[in-house]
């Protein structure tokens, strides 16, 4: 009896102690700030009795939701920040009736050192070329396409959808090697927003961009990378009754295209869209001023993200791209810059040989003038008439042309064998003559290839081998160059 009751009270003892401990919490810090790409970062709780730790953003996780008393390591690992600004975050930790805060701060993309991304001063070093002396370092340029732009919708989002693999910098050094100094690089964004009311794009998107204007960089090779297809909200609504949604949409993605890669030098250039148009008609006054509103816009977005930009050379379309068009409506923006302005236009006259794979115009040129497998227009003269209008109107005045794309399928399908070999000479003889005389005239050629190389494709290389797949085409257009 006398032992129960000692215990007993020993019981009552240590319950009463535990009741009445006076709890005591530490935290070994009380701010955390994080980089914009999002890292981890470790902080210790130090408590007598139970205790609790929550986030108030989802951005940010911990480790460990409590725990019993001890000293305890919590790992806070943060997202990474897509948006234009920094953002906050409260680490609460609680024991008994003690609370205790960490404060969170994360950077945003494009300003780990919190200034405002519209409001770095202007810097001309690496940048010191006008447009008139950049293009004369661009040689010949070669299309990356199929590739960044096969993205419509985040649900579709893959840089492989459109059948090419992941592109790599051996395919980019093959490129060098063969000859071009040069890549446009089309690329999407839409599918790769995370934040749809704010257009802000994923920072991992951003990264991938970057690293493959890094293959072509420190090749020393010349990049421009644009806003292309994109599923078509850009492309393909010149219209009124989109126009402020669309120039909204193209500000707000400039700005955080611009800004992210504002430290490149002059090795890098920025394109503002595609291929506009309502369809492939004349243009009405509507289609015109819309698609040129779209041109401004771009080059105001660029110019007030600052640095480099301030005097980087930019690139704006033609409506659909297109040489007559350019001639008869093309006016340039304004540019707070000056001499900094190039005008792009695409090739593929004529198109049922270059790139209708259904036509039976698979011939080309004056040798084989009067078959009835030569188109009856888009010929030598045409060429040379459409590339002259160019240089008349915009290169004579300051104002250097990209040809952006050109180039023509190969119908390797013909089963006839010369069909198939006088396809391929007159194939040749075309990119010779297209790049010949766009060197002759001074618009920069840029070959389009989207990487197919089987029948009704226009790719040059191999993209799994990295290897030459059409030797013929690739030496017709350095012939072209010489």
């Amino acid at each position: 009896m006398i032992l129960w009751k000692v215990l007993v009270v020993l019981l009552f003892s240590c319950s009463k102690s535990a009741t009445q401990r006076t709890p005591e919490l530490v935290i070994s810090t009380e701010k955390i700030s994080f980089s914009a790409i999002g890292d981890a970062r470790t902080f210790h709780v130090k408590s007598n009795v139970s205790w609790s730790v929550t986030s108030s953003a989802a951005w940010l996780t911990l480790s460990s939701s409590g725990g019993e008393s001890g000293t305890h390591k919590i790992d806070a690992v943060a997202s990474t920040n897509d948006g234009m600004t920094e953002r906050e975050a409260v680490i609460t930790v609680n024991a008994g009736n003690m609370t205790m805060r960490v404060d969170v701060i994360q950077a945003a993309i494009g300003h780990e050192d919190g200034e405002d991304l519209l409001a770095v001063p202007p810097i001309s070093e690496g940048v010191t070329s006008d447009a008139v002396a950049l293009a004369a370092k661009l040689r010949v340029g070669w299309n990356l396409g199929n590739a960044l732009e096969a993205a419509a919708s985040p649900a579709t989002a893959n840089e492989t959808m459109w059948g090419n693999p992941p592109t790599r910098k051996a395919l980019i050094d093959a490129v060098k090697a063969a000859g071009f100094n040069a890549v446009r690089i089309p690329c999407a964004w839409s599918g790769y927003i995370k934040d749809q009311a704010t257009h802000r794009i994923s920072a991992s998107w951003l990264a991938r961009v970057k690293e493959v204007v890094d293959y072509c960089v420190d090749n020393d090779m010349y990049a421009i990378i644009n806003i292309h297809w994109d599923g078509g909200w850009l492309e393909e609504h010149p219209l009124y009754s989109h126009q402020a949604a669309v120039n909204a949409k193209q500000k707000a993605l400039w700005e955080q295209i611009a800004a992210y890669f504002r430290d490149y030098d002059e090795h890098l250039l920025f394109a503002g869209t595609n291929e506009v148009h309502a369809d492939y008609n004349a243009p009405t006054a509507e289609h015109i001023e819309v698609q040129q509103s779209f041109n401004q816009t771009f080059v105001d977005a660029v110019r007030s993200t600052g640095g480099r930009n301030a005097y980087r050379n930019l690139i704006v379309q033609a409506y659909n791209t297109n040489i007559r068009y350019a001639v008869d409506y093309l006016k340039m923006p304004v540019d707070e810059t000056a001499d900094r302005l190039m005008v792009e236009v695409h090739a593929y006259d004529p198109w049922d040989f270059a790139g209708d794979g259904n036509s039976e115009k698979y011939l080309w040129g004056q040798e084989f003038a009067g078959s009835p497998n030569v188109s009856s227009w888009g010929q030598e003269a045409w060429i040379d008439a459409s590339f002259a209008s160019m240089k008349s109107n915009f290169i004579n005045k300051g104002i250097p042309v990209i040809l952006g794309e050109y180039g023509a399928i190969l119908r390797s399908g013909l089963t006839n064998q010369t069909a198939l070999q006088n396809h391929r000479r007159s194939r040749n003889s075309y990119l010779t003559y297209v790049t010949k005389t766009a060197k002759k005239y001074g618009l920069i050629p840029f070959y389009w290839d989207n990487g197919v190389v089987e029948d009704n494709g226009f790719g040059i290389f191999n993209r799994l081998t990295t290897m030459v797949a059409d030797q013929g085409a690739l030496d017709a257009i350095m012939e072209g160059v010489q």
